[in-house]
């Protein structure tokens, strides 16, 4: 019985000496602080690697992480023109090696305190903005709730480290409602450069049709002059030929042979309906006089 009881109380010392030897160390991960109290009262702070504390008397009462945390916030809020907008926020922040007892007894919910915080920033400086002026100042906007937010916090014991205004979401009816106005906007442009366009070939349409007809005019002139040319020289030659005649002889002459000619030309036409009316050589005598009387009256209307 002796035994059993000697035994007993030897199995009993040894569990306590090896409870006692493994409570005495402990060990902190890297990027971590350790909170050690003494009967609930703050102790110390147990930075990474194997740490010592006093068993029974001793414990850890919390593990702190030094590492960036990011905490992501929907704001919503109005502009100064009156339009609801929300803004996604990301707030990077992390506990301060030497403010790890701040952090720690400081704040019951770190999250929702950052968040209080950021609400009050974002409502001092969205509302005195127009819809443009928040689009346009993103950057400002997060550096001012940066600024603000990092001297609020350190007081706990936390470093901002970053704040990003990822994203600007007005209503969906202003959303469509922009989207509207930018189109209208665009198509103003192109409908400006299409009248531009269009004008440019209406303008070169014109000019070419004016240099066309310039032309035209010029080769009918040329024409009219090679005419003349050709009639004097013939009458030149005829009266060569035949001494005694008048020039308005050979001028008659010259006219019939014309006219001759020309109904040739619409007799081997393939195309053409020929047509011959009976006609006697005073006939002919009528046609000349026509022809001359037309270009007297010609010649005196250019005077």
């Amino acid at each position: 019985m002796l035994a059993s009881i000697v035994v007993f109380f030897t199995f009993f010392i040894i569990i306590l000496g090896l409870s006692t030897l493994f409570g005495c160390f402990y060990t902190v991960q890297t990027a971590q602080v350790a909170v050690i109290t003494r009967f609930g009262r703050f102790q110390s702070i147990a930075q990474p690697g194997l740490n010592f504390k006093l068993p029974w008397f001793d414990k850890v009462a919390g593990r702190i992480s030094l590492r960036v945390n990011q905490i992501t916030l929907t704001m919503e809020t109005k502009t100064r023109d009156n339009v609801f907008v929300t803004i996604p926020i990301s707030v990077q922040n992390r506990v301060r090696p030497d403010k790890a007892f701040d952090a720690f007894y400081k704040l019951a919910d770190p999250t929702q305190q950052i968040q209080s915080y950021v609400e009050q920033v974002i409502l001092g400086h969205v509302p005195g903005m127009s819809l443009d002026e928040v689009f346009a100042s993103q950057s400002s906007i997060a550096a001012a709730v940066r600024k603000e937010l990092d001297v609020d916090m350190s007081d706990f014991g936390y470093e901002i480290v970053n704040v990003l205004v990822t994203d600007i979401i007005p209503d969906p009816k202003v959303k469509s409602a922009m989207n509207d106005i930018n189109a209208a906007q665009r198509e103003q442009v192109a409908a400006n450069a299409r009248g531009e366009a269009e004008k440019i070939l209406v303008v070169k349409r014109a000019e070419a049709q004016a240099e066309s007809q310039a032309l035209q005019g010029q080769g009918i002139a040329n024409q009219r002059r090679a005419i003349i040319t050709g009639l004097q020289d013939s009458i030149a030659e005829f009266q060569k030929v035949v001494g005694a005649s008048t020039p308005e002889e050979v001028m008659h002459l010259v006219l019939i042979t014309q006219y001759f000619d020309t109904l040739k030309s619409i007799g081997e036409s393939d195309k053409t309906n020929t047509l011959f009316l009976p006609h006697s050589p005073a006939g002919l005598k009528d046609i000349s006089d026509q022809i001359m009387q037309s270009m007297l009256v010609a010649d005196r209307a250019k005077l």
